[in-house]
């Protein structure tokens, strides 16, 4: 008979203990996990990962070029705020785009705002078929938005406008407009745009927000001889201020930094009136090459939107 067959002791001790270190290992390993904050940080780890990953290390990169004289294929030295300077000082087309961010974020915001808040009234309503319309409001929030704007840029088409087609049927106009080729109509387009691609954001979110509104505040009110304007004044409005301050604060963020919409339709044209930040960085930094640049053009939206969000939040806190 082998040696194999006919284990020694201190091998069959051996595989014995083998499990009953296993279970060990286990069991303290389970109590180490049911203790809250380690938990805790073991389920935060996977976000701080992505968060780290994709905006951390990006944005650290995106840093050190604009502080650099990068160009596409090649390092650049370090050269300090030299990209900030020239930018502010001495490029037409940087300060343009800084007036052409504001108004666009500001009007579109605006717009925004008051047509959302005037559709999610309207749907809170009790109508026919309301879950339908409801469903319907998010079409121009699903549709990806290089898809939707390029029916946009057909309906704005200086040849094919369907826009001129209708206006010039109603007497309004008397010849077509050159809706792409005009520097304040073309910005008026990209606003148009956007305004119709965020209002059911606002819509459906404002609308969550009337619907926890108790309605016995409501009937209450009515009892007492308040009409529908003081009603609203009075009790939507300031019980709906948290809810449209937060629904403000994405909004604006979300627009200030819009690509697409602006892109796809305008290039930032025409004679770069409704050129961002977005398509200015891209046109400096991708197309033009100068990488540093162009980091220097995107790296101006953080303290604008900083700014921003301080405020916001503030507001927010207070109103909650």
């Amino acid at each position: 008979m082998s040696l194999a067959s006919n284990p020694t002791p201190k091998s069959r001790e051996g595989s014995l203990l083998l499990p009953a270190v296993r279970l060990t290992v286990w069991r303290e390993l389970g109590q180490v996990l049911q203790r809250e904050h380690v938990m805790g940080y073991l389920l935060v780890l996977p976000a701080v990962l992505l968060l780290v990953g994709l905006v951390a290390y990006p944005f650290v990169i995106a840093l050190w070029l604009s502080l650099t004289d990068a160009y596409v294929g090649r390092g650049g030295d370090f050269i300090g705020l030299r990209n900030f300077l020239t930018l502010f000082m001495e490029d037409d087309i940087f300060r343009q785009t800084l007036r052409n961010s504001i108004l666009f974020t500001t009007s579109a915001v605006a717009i925004k705002t008051v047509l959302g808040l005037s559709l999610a009234l309207l749907l809170a309503q009790n109508l026919r078929l309301k879950r339908l319309i409801r469903g319907a409001v998010l079409l121009p929030w699903v549709i990806p938005t290089a898809l939707s704007t390029l029916g946009w840029l057909w309906m704005f088409d200086s040849l094919y406008s369907v826009i001129n087609w209708t206006l010039l049927r109603l007497g309004v106009i008397d010849k077509g407009l050159q809706w792409l080729g005009t520097p304040h109509l073309a910005m008026i387009a990209v606003i148009t745009v956007n305004v119709w691609r965020g209002l059911p954001f606002y819509a459906i979110t404002l609308l969550a927000g009337l619907m926890s509104i108790n309605p016995e505040l409501y009937e209450a009110a009515e009892s007492d001889g308040a009409d529908a304007w003081a009603r609203f004044r009075y009790i939507t409005l300031p019980l709906l201020r948290p809810v449209l301050a937060v629904v403000i604060l994405f909004s604006t963020i979300l627009t200030f930094a819009d690509f697409n919409i602006v892109y796809v339709l305008t290039r930032g044209g025409p004679v770069n009136s409704t050129h961002l930040f977005a398509t200015f960085a891209y046109q400096a930094g991708l197309q033009a090459g100068k990488i540093g640049e162009g980091s220097a053009i995107a790296l101006f939206m953080f303290p604008v939107l900083a700014v921003i969000v301080y405020l916001q939040l503030h507001y927010a806190r207070r109103e909650i």
